[in-house]
C-alpha cells in the first residue's frame, strides 16, 4: 500500500508533504468520549454526492455504504465504507465510523488497521501510534503497520525511531517500494540527503512503484541543487513540486530539531486502501 501526506491548501495552492505512508492501529476505547458518526442514511447521501461521476468506483462505494447502513456492526462493511469515505475526502467521518466499530470489535486487526490509517490521515499521530502498537504482535508482525508507525513517528520528528521501524518492515518485505520511499524521506528529514537519494533510487527501480516514489526522488535531488535533473526525472509527476520542495526545505532548515507547525499547516494524511 502506498499513501501520501498532504498539507492543507494555502493561498490557493495544495502543498504535498513528501512522505509515502501506510498505517494501521488499535486502542482500548471503553470509557472514552467518542465522536458520534452521522446517521448512515446521511453518510450514504453525502458519499453519493462526493462520488458523483466516478463510474464503477462510485457504484462500489455506494454498495458498501448500503451494506454498512444495513449492518453497521459488520467489520468488513465498516472498513470498506470508511475506505470509500476517505477516498472522497470525508476523513473525519471515516474516523468516527471506525472509532465506533472498534468499540464493538476491539480485537479485529483489520478494522483497527483501517482505524489507524484514518487517524493518521487527520494528523492524530500520537493516538495512531498508541493504536498501532496493538494492531499486530511481535510474533506476527505486519510490514504495512510497521511502515505506518514509522511514518507517524517521522511526522512527529522522531526520525531515528522511524528508521528502525522501516528497517524491520524491510526485513519482512525486502525492497518494498512504499517502505523504501518512507525510509528515503526519513533520511531527507534527518538532513542525510545522500542516503535519502540512494534509498529512493532503490525504491524507484522496483517493479511495483508509482509516481509518488519518483516525486520523492525528484524532491531530494532538487534539494541537493540539481533542479534540472529533478525536473527531467519527474516532469509529469510533479504538479506541486515547488510547494513540496518548500515544505521539505522548511523542515530541514529547523535550527533546534522538530518544531510543531501551526495548526493551519499541519499535514493531513491521505491513505489508499484499508
Amino acid at each position: 500500500m502506498t499513501c501520501s501526506i498532504r498539507s492543507k491548501p494555502m493561498a490557493g495552492v495544495e502543498r504535498v508533504a513528501p512522505i509515502v505512508l501506510a498505517v494501521g492501529l488499535t486502542v482500548a476505547l471503553a470509557g472514552c468520549n467518542t465522536t458520534q458518526p452521522a446517521q448512515p442514511t446521511q453518510m450514504s447521501a453525502a458519499l453519493a454526492v462526493a462520488a458523483a461521476g466516478a463510474g464503477s468506483d462510485r457504484r462500489t462505494a455506494l454498495a458498501w455504504a448500503e451494506r454498512y447502513r444495513a449492518n453497521p456492526n459488520d467489520p468488513e462493511a465498516v472498513v470498506n465504507y470508511a475506505r470509500a469515505l476517505r477516498a472522497y475526502g470525508q476523513r473525519a467521518q471515516a474516523v468516527a465510523v471506525l472509532e465506533q466499530a472498534s468499540i464493538q470489535h476491539p480485537k479485529d486487526r483489520g478494522l483497527l488497521g483501517a482505524y489507524g490509517r484514518a487517524l493518521a490521515e487527520v494528523g492524530n499521530y500520537k493516538r495512531a501510534l498508541d493504536v498501532l502498537d496493538h494492531a499486530h504482535t511481535p510474533a506476527d508482525p505486519d510490514w504495512r503497520i510497521l511502515s505506518a508507525q514509522g511514518a507517524a513517528l517521522d511526522q512527529m520528528g522522531r526520525h531515528d525511531e522511524a528508521q528502525r521501524y522501516y528497517a524491520t518492515a524491510l526485513r519482512i518485505a525486502p525492497d518494498e517500494p512504499s517502505v523504501l520511499s518512507n525510509l528515503g524521506l526519513s533520511y531527507a528529514l534527518s538532513k542525510d540527503l545522500v542516503r535519502a537519494e540512494a534509498t529512493l533510487r532503490r525504491a524507484a527501480v522496483q517493479s511495483r512503484v508509482d509516481s509518488r516514489v519518483r516525486e520523492n526522488l525528484a524532491l531530494v535531488i532538487d534539494l541537493q541543487g540539481r533542479a534540472a535533473h529533478a525536473e527531467g526525472l519527474a516532469r509529469a509527476d510533479l504538479p506541486a513540486a515547488e510547494a513540496n520542495v518548500a515544505y521539505l526545505r522548511q523542515v530541514l532548515a529547523q535550527q533546534n530539531g522538530w518544531k510543531e507547525p501551526p495548526e493551519s499547516e499541519k499535514p493531513v494524511v491521505t491513505a489508499e486502501g484499508s
